[in-house]
């Protein structure tokens, strides 16, 4: 039996692993059995107890989806989300330093400052322009300390549960007649089902083949967008008859800096673990259905 733990199991990548397993959506080479657990049942900031849970239980296995991800926040809870983004991840490494568990830690492309022009190769220098990109880059540096790691940066994560720009675009949709959305920043969409399903392709490949190649990766589905066009496709799939009008991000001032280009390569992830990505707006139909 393999064993596997995912924490943050509540959140949006959490519930779709969870959906996925409960409905026997993927097979494994071996018996499989995912244990999800979130703060209310596993709190990763009690290092003392998650110490004796982890030496208690034997994992293969630990997806760490848990995060601090509300970004204009962090700005003004540096603490907080220093704690849950960084701190918690070297814990989690702590705890099973020198047993034989492969660890897939979850980071985003906040790490980067957004101001490349060509998408974003695993090797380009990181520079976070923000409280929630450098907390999530330490936490990114505390994972790599264990010896079987594998960190996936993802973008614009969004999917059926949970917040997200997907539902609320939806959701004001059919509240007004117009919407306001930024057109000046760029990158793509991750569908939170894909990527859960890519997570467990990695884990399904390592049992298989006895073969987990350690490293950074990136993971979004493919193609370009700004959030003004992702806001339209949402729009046109949902019939709605809202306008949407594109404005520059001067327009619509946050907390936190947002990156203007923030495309990834997933050529690396592609490669390694013969993932086939499909296109957000293929992604998108696929919410739209789960919806």
């Amino acid at each position: 039996m393999i064993n596997i733990l995912v924490t943050g199991a509540n959140g949006q990548l959490g519930s779709e692993l969870k959906r996925i397993y409960n409905n026997k959506s993927r097979t494994f080479e071996k018996p499989v059995n995912i244990e999800f657990t979130d703060i209310e049942t596993l709190d990763l900031s009690n290092t003392i107890f998650l110490k004796k849970f982890l030496d208690d239980h034997s994992f293969d296995y630990i997806i760490n989806c848990a995060a601090y991800t509300n970004v204009d926040l962090a700005e003004t809870e540096k603490e907080k989300a220093f704690e849950i983004n960084a701190n918690c991840v070297k814990s989690i490494a702590d705890s099973i330093k020198g047993k034989n568990t492969k660890l897939i830690h979850i980071s985003t492309d906040y790490v980067f400052d957004g101001e490349s022009f060509i998408p974003y190769t695993e090797d380009m220098p990181s520079n976070p322009q923000s409280v929630y990109g450098n907390t999530k880059l330490e936490g990114e540096k505390y994972a790599l300390e264990h010896t079987d790691s594998l960190v996936i940066r993802t973008s614009w994560l969004y999917s059926s549960y949970g917040k997200n720009f997907a539902k609320t675009i939806y959701k004001l949709c059919k509240e007004r007649e117009e919407l306001n959305v930024v057109f000046d920043q760029i990158g793509t969409p991750t569908y939170a089902a894909d990527l859960a399903n890519a997570i467990l392709q990695i884990v399904n490949q390592s049992i298989k083949e006895n073969r987990f190649i350690t490293g950074v990766y990136h993971y979004s589905n493919e193609g370009v967008c700004s959030w003004f066009d992702f806001a339209q496709a949402i729009a046109d799939k949902a019939y709605s008859k809202c306008k949407i009008n594109p404005i520059i991000s001067e327009e619509y001032p946050t907390p936190t800096k947002r990156p203007f280009y923030s495309v990834l390569n997933k050529s690396k992830i592609k490669s390694v673990y013969q993932i086939s990505i499909p296109h957000w707006q293929k992604s998108l139909n696929d919410f739209f259905e789960s919806m």
